[in-house]
């Protein structure tokens, strides 16, 4: 959960749970309309699709901005002018600016966002709406390899995946989603599943679907895409490598290059051989690294996660940009997000979720609130938590499927904000995760340790080795992020934590 929100509250989450299904979820299920023909811009071939090419433009502008929010954009306008600049590149040699493609794809603006997550991500929306965490940019060597991950999630796009994907799953997807989509609004479902991804599930989905054909396509293009616009293609094998002892580790997800996505280990052989291949019939050098600009632009990014967006310590999550605190239940998961924070019991049979209201007070929260159609209040009372004026409300809902589910609300006023604290379960199981709605709720204070106050996050500073050595005895294990280890700062620099560093190599550590 982000400071930005305190300017401005963001949208009540309350019980409307449908808001809590990924979007991408709605932009794969489309249930209404035809499939229909259209033309794919790079064979230029005529295929069957579930848009037409306005209809993807339009889901990719409406989903853009919830992405934004479920993730954050990056703050750092150097790095986003710098990420754009060479995906602008790379987009003038692909499929969608060649002067056969048709004037629509060929008019079509792309948007390229650095989003604010420490995970490893990089996915596209239909229509030309292309994302990459600070994760994923933290783990980049050189400007080459950006380029062709660039390139694959514009390969994406100009081969209308999604849109292909949809043709072929409209009908079933459609009933999935319409019955997903019913229980949630109906206070139920399985919810828990759909808070666990929070954000990153919306991100995930839309390449997740995609078939290893389409990720091999994708693979071709990108590398097409980047030895085009002049880069030397094959360095993407060295970031597929770190992606492959990412996975090994199972410390870290890689969300949108596992599952359908071919092996890492068989992109690394793959990569150089399609550069090879691209090398070869391009008329201009395909030879540009461009290490020393990558480095430039990455220097001074946050590292890792942010602790001024939240942090959870010893069962207690703090937000020292709002100023407040609460704790965690034992073993529950945390999943914080810029507009909120989930808490998921380990079986996902209850969740709590914290995030802002948009009502002036509390009383006005829970008017609002208690007034929904279909919810019957079991409880309803005023009360103070830790000082801060606040309402309680206890009530239910049935799920399309007739179960019963109760959630417990609490809305709080503390500084220029009002906050929602709900948690819901089955009403079988409310006795049993009362205490622990209850005693997160009401542990909700102002936040006064300057410690936790002051945490700054940790982020990158390029140096260059000072003397020949292994790369961990460059490594000052105690400004390393919380959710870092010296193996996870080796694989960001692409090397081993003993492989011997020559004298000047420039290294990515904490500072």
């Amino acid at each position: 959960m982000s400071r930005s929100l305190t300017a401005r509250r963001a949208p009540a989450r309350r019980t409307r749970l449908w808001a809590l299904v990924p979007v991408l979820v709605l932009l794969l299920a489309v249930g209404t309309g035809c499939v229909s023909t259209g033309t794919n811009p790079v064979s230029g071939n005529t295929r069957a699709y579930g848009y037409s090419w306005q209809e993807e433009v339009t889901m990719g502008q409406k989903a853009d901005k919830q992405i934004q929010s479920q993730y954050g954009v990056y703050d750092d306008e150097e790095l986003q002018e710098y990420v754009d600049g060479v995906a602008q590149e790379v987009l003038a040699e692909s499929h969608m600016r060649r002067p056969d493609t048709p004037e629509r794809f060929r008019n079509t603006e792309f948007e390229f966002r650095v989003l604010d997550s420490p995970i490893i991500n990089a996915f596209a929306l239909p229509g030309g709406y292309v994302y990459v965490t600070r994760g994923l940019v933290a783990h980049l060597n050189n400007e080459a390899q950006l380029a062709m991950v660039l390139g694959h999630e514009i390969g994406h796009v100009a081969a209308r995946h999604a849109s292909q994907q949809a043709a072929r799953q409209k009908f079933t997807q459609g009933l999935l989603l319409s019955g997903a989509v019913a229980g949630q609004v109906a206070f139920g479902g399985n919810v828990a599943e759909n808070v666990m991804g929070l954000g990153g599930q919306a991100a995930q989905l839309l390449s997740l679907s995609y078939s290893r054909d389409n990720e091999r396509e994708s693979d071709r293009l990108g590398v097409e895409y980047a030895v085009r616009a002049g880069y030397d293609g094959a360095e993407g094998a060295a970031f597929f490598e770190s992606l492959e002892r990412v996975r090994e580790q199972g410390g870290q997800s890689i969300p949108t290059w596992q599952s359908t996505h071919p092996d890492p280990g068989a992109r690394q052989q793959t990569i150089p051989e399609l550069a090879q291949t691209w090398r070869k019939k391009v008329d201009r050098p395909a030879t540009t690294i461009d290490q020393d600009a990558y480095y430039d632009a990455l220097e001074g990014t946050v590292l890792g996660k942010n602790p001024r967006q939240g942090f959870v310590e010893e069962g207690v999550f703090y937000q020292p940009e709002l100023a407040f605190r609460f704790s965690i239940p034992s073993r529950w998961d945390v999943q914080n997000q810029p507009q909120q924070v989930a808490l998921v019991q380990p079986d996902q049979s209850a969740y709590m979720i914290f995030t802002f209201s948009d009502a002036e007070t509390p009383d006005a929260a829970a008017r609002k609130f208690a007034g929904q159609d279909g919810l019957s209040v079991l409880d309803r009372k005023s009360t103070s938590v830790n000082g801060n004026d606040a309402r309680r409300v206890l009530a239910e809902g049935k799920t399309q499927q007739g179960q019963v589910v109760r959630l417990l609300t609490y809305f709080i006023a503390y500084g220029d904000n009002v906050y929602q604290f709900q948690g819901a379960t089955s009403a079988d199981q409310y006795d049993a995760y009362r205490p622990d709605f209850e005693r997160t709720m009401t542990s909700f204070a102002r936040l006064t340790d300057s410690e936790k106050l002051n945490r700054q996050p940790a982020r990158i500073a390029i140096q260059a080795a000072d003397r020949e050595g292994a790369f961990r005895s460059f490594v000052d294990t105690d400004a390393l992020p919380s959710d870092m280890t010296e193996e996870d700062l080796a694989i960001i620099n692409q090397l081993e934590v003993d492989q011997v560093v020559a004298p000047d190599r420039p290294l990515k550590l904490p500072n």
